[in-house]
């Protein structure tokens, strides 16, 4: 069946209409429903309409805020929280290469054993210039130590509450040596001189060597880790070296600039040296090896630091109590 044309004309312009009217059917409901909205009252029992409120809103009366409640403080004890961005005192473990190599897995146990506080120092380098971790710094250890498994117990530690802590041989690397040259140190003949143990020592007063350990310190510093200690900050006993500088001079200069540049209000840079070492000002502290419970005292007067049971800290695998004076980290099996 057709439809005639005018049929169809007449039709579309009916549609037409029609949808004007529904358009301005659905306008004119809007504004009646915000004009409405107004008068309507919420309360417990439901929504009513109470046209009354016009003579209060043609009054002009503005809407007054409810008066303030009194406050009431609440304050909690968390054992945990670190409130002050201070160096404090160290009573912890640490936990050297050996145990690394032997099984990680067995590390990340007993460390998640320690209460939650603990602090932690961890070897993350060795002396041949391996790092145990993914590092863009250098070359990662692959042959006897589990670099995957290193960097998943780095990133529990940097998630846990434990103050963390890596150890890394400084002035003493192998591999760096072979590489930088110019920032060794030479013999007489000119050649890079190397210890009985087949590693080479560094320049502490090198530009390249102290851009290196700058490296390293901010690395750890982006994974986490509260502090770095530099072992190995020293030169070698040997006359076979050439060095015209005053070496302790070299040292306290180098440790400076160190701290200078990488410390910060939440990061440590910190040395193992021993009573004569010149340690800078600022956020550092002074570990010591190898030091009887009988001669703490005196090496701590030796050193002539404020704040020594904060500022020096002993590893010993010793339980004498003594040691607690001052601040001390002990072997990891020892937790146990």
């Amino acid at each position: 069946m057709t439809i005639p044309y005018r049929t169809r004309q007449a039709m579309r312009r009916f549609g037409v209409f029609l949808l004007v009217v529904i358009f301005f059917a659905v306008l004119c409901l809007g504004f009646w429903l915000v004009w409405l909205n107004r008068f309507i009252v919420y309360t417990r029992d439901g929504i009513r309409i109470d046209f009354s409120l016009s003579e209060t809103l043609a009054d002009g009366t503005l809407a007054v805020a409810p008066e303030t409640q009194e406050t009431i403080d609440i304050n909690y004890d968390d054992p945990y929280t670190q409130i002050s961005n201070e160096l404090y005192q160290l009573g912890g473990y640490y936990v050297e290469t050996d145990a690394l190599q032997k099984s990680v897995a067995d590390v990340k146990a007993q460390i998640e054993a320690l209460p939650k506080s603990t602090p932690i120092m961890i070897d993350v380098k060795n002396r041949y210039g391996s790092f145990y971790y993914s590092s863009r710094v250098g070359t990662s250890y692959t042959t006897t130590l589990d670099v995957q498994a290193m960097d998943e117990l780095i990133a529990y530690l940097a998630q846990s509450s434990h103050y963390i802590i890596a150890r890394v041989p400084a002035l003493r690397d192998y591999t760096y040596g072979l590489h930088h040259v110019p920032d060794g140190l030479p013999t007489a003949g000119g050649y890079l001189w190397m210890d009985s143990s087949g590693y080479y020592w560094l320049n502490p007063m090198s530009s390249g060597t102290l851009s290196y350990l700058m490296q390293i310190a901010n690395e750890l510093k982006s994974l986490g880790f509260d502090e770095v200690v530099f072992d190995d900050f020293c030169f070698p006993e040997t006359d076979k070296i050439v060095y015209t500088q005053d070496k302790e001079q070299a040292l306290a200069t180098a440790a400076n600039t160190l701290v200078s540049s990488c410390a910060s209000d939440i990061f440590a840079v910190s040395f193992v040296g021993n009573s004569d070492f010149s340690l800078p000002e600022g956020r550092t502290r002074l570990y010591a090896e190898n030091i009887d419970a009988s001669d703490l005292d005196a090496f701590v007067q030796k050193t002539g630091l404020a704040e020594s049971e904060i500022r020096v800290v002993f590893l010993t695998q010793v339980h004498d109590t003594r040691y607690d004076k001052y601040g001390v980290l002990r072997p990891l099996s020892a937790a146990h």
